[in-house]
């Protein structure tokens, strides 16, 4: 009874499997796009000429002082173009970060509770707040279901009136009516633990009935 409970959010398996693998390729095809510049760089100068190497002084001792490389002659080199390109490469980086992001989210989203504590824990971080002293709200949250409607969930929005720390709790999961019984009884217990039933606390016993 005194161990944390996990609270039934997230998505299902499949749901998980399916956005890492579309993550996965976000994430592949962003790192393509900013390699390919990269790697093509050397067969672009073969193609257009750039890149040969520079004669040596005894090679080109012999040539008109116009027609000397840059190198030799005490010339500026001249923007060969590439650069640019390479640049093109970066506008990939946010398709890479967003892959990630969403493998990330799916694999890490998850939720705890540990008494009247509820630690919320998402892509990036996590967060915790203690449910019987937080302003506990009712609130609500939509996905998009397998039919491409959305589904419209009711959840219990906690803000910690020290930090304005706040998390979001969903009642029902993706695959799931609501959360089980337990976790449910669980969350009113700990919204309710020492919490007065008068003013706005009663808004909180409320919710939690």
């Amino acid at each position: 009874m005194n161990e944390p409970v996990r609270l039934s959010v997230g998505v299902s398996g499949g749901q998980r499997a399916f956005s890492v693998v579309v993550g996965g390729l976000f994430a592949a095809l962003g790192a393509a796009f900013v390699l390919l510049p990269l790697t093509g760089e050397a067969l672009l100068r073969r193609i257009s000429g750039f890149g040969d190497p520079v004669p040596s002084y005894e090679e080109a001792r012999d040539l008109p002082p116009g027609m000397l490389p840059p190198d030799l002659a005490g010339r500026p080199v001249q923007d060969d173009g590439f650069g640019s390109v390479r640049l093109v490469g970066l506008c990939g980086l946010p398709v890479v970060l967003l892959g990630l992001y969403l493998v990330l989210k799916v694999l890490r989203t998850a939720a705890w509770l540990d008494g009247t504590r509820v630690r919320a824990r998402g892509a990036l971080g996590s967060r915790t707040v203690d449910l019987a002293t937080a302003e506990v709200t009712a609130g609500a949250t939509g996905y998009r279901a397998g039919d491409d409607a959305v589904v419209r969930v009711p959840t219990v929005v906690a803000r910690d009136p020290a930090t304005g720390r706040r998390v979001t709790i969903p009642l029902r999961s993706p695959g799931l009516a609501t959360l089980p019984p337990h976790e449910l009884r669980a969350l009113a217990d700990a919204m309710t633990a020492g919490r007065p039933t008068a003013g706005r606390d009663g808004d909180v016993h409320a919710l939690a009935d």
